[in-house]
């Protein structure tokens, strides 16, 4: 029997991603629960960051600090986990040291063997749908809960290149020598996703946001013949998986950084709701290659919150009046352009959340 969770009182962000009228901006950050946030470095004190991950009391912990700090001012929490706990599943050891590092790596598609024949989500990532369960308890209905998962492209590249990397070297070399291994390990991946996100759903997850955070290291020919078919098969198997379980299907976002001359193609196949972007491009060309088939999420460079509350508003402002075009904050979440960096001062982020209530109000 699904859980009983208490009446959601703030739904902006749920109208927002399906593309109504709102009387502001709903907003909300990437990486809000994080090392920026002093209570957030006093529990890791004490716990390993995958420890947090999978002890759902820490992880609801941890998810629900920045909505007490920022009450009234956020519109949405999201769940603290990591992208990489789908490779674990799979069966791949992650070390984070301090980044992600996997000691046995993904060399050649003969290491593919290694990973688990079948992944029964229940069994190695309830820890995930207990913290989602119990944080939608505690959040009292104050705001949405986020789900997530990563991409099939980016947990392709960590599970080949071993960690994170600037040339991209051995995963793009996978895509070059092995295309057909490759495009059955990217659809396996997007198997895992697929049963952890409906898994998300049915523990109380509101809204998905699935991260292809190095899709913009692909070309667009690339990105389109390796990438976007498992993106795309994500969006729709959960969506027929949630209704063939007589589950109402919840707003999904795509966040595919780095790929803004591929928005209107993106928009037009990868099947979201809402598509997340980063900060060099301008909301109102995303809004034009887009037109209104989806909503937007973004986007300001997290570094402005470095640059002073000056700046601060001035760039929201301006961000602002891109996205609202004459038409009002139309489908439109404010957020970052990518995850909040953990030296941001917390309360020139208060100040963010501040000015975008101020300059997205109708």
């Amino acid at each position: 029997m699904a859980a009983e969770f208490p009446v959601l009182k703030n739904d902006l962000l749920l109208r927002a991603a399906r593309g109504e009228e709102t009387e502001r901006a709903p907003v909300w950050v990437m990486r809000q629960a994080g090392r920026y946030l002093p209570e957030f470095r006093e529990v890791r004190a004490q716990h390993g960051f995958f420890e947090v991950c999978r002890t759902p009391e820490l992880a609801t912990e941890v998810t629900l600090q920045p909505i007490r700090r920022y009450s009234g001012l956020l519109d949405a929490a999201i769940i603290f986990s990591d992208i990489l706990v789908v490779p674990q599943a799979m069966g791949m050891d992650v070390e984070m040291n301090p980044g992600p590092f996997f000691p046995r790596p993904l060399d050649t598609p003969a290491d593919i063997a290694k990973l688990r024949a079948t992944v029964n989500v229940d069994a190695e990532l309830g820890y995930v749908f207990e913290a989602i369960t119990m944080t939608r308890q505690r959040l009292a209905g104050e705001v949405p809960l986020i789900g997530f998962c990563g991409a099939p492209w980016t947990l392709f590249s960590y599970m080949v290149e071993g960690g994170g990397s600037r040339t991209y070297q051995k995963a793009k070399s996978w895509l070059f020598k092995y295309p057909e291994e490759s495009k059955a390990l990217l659809t396996r991946i997007a198997d895992v996703c697929v049963d952890f996100l409906v898994g998300q759903v049915k523990a109380g997850a509101q809204f998905l946001q699935v991260f292809d955070s190095w899709a913009g290291e692909l070309t667009p020919h690339h990105f389109r013949e390796f990438a976007l078919p498992s993106l795309t098969h994500i969006a729709t198997s959960v969506r027929s998986k949630l209704q063939a379980q007589g589950i109402q299907v919840v707003p999904m976002t795509l966040f595919p950084k780095g790929t803004n001359t591929q928005l209107a193609h993106i928009a037009e196949h990868a099947g979201y709701d809402v598509i997340g972007i980063d900060w060099c491009i301008e909301p109102s060309e995303a809004r034009g290659l887009v037109g209104d088939s989806v909503a937007l999420q973004g986007n300001m460079d997290p570094n402005v919150l470095y640059g002073g509350r000056e700046a601060i508003e001035r760039e929201v402002k301006r961000m602002c009046e891109s996205f609202k075009g004459r038409k009002g904050p139309k489908g439109w979440i404010a957020n970052l352009g990518h995850g909040i960096t953990p030296g941001v001062d917390p309360e020139d982020l208060r100040w963010f959340f501040e000015c975008v209530h101020k300059y997205s109000a109708r």
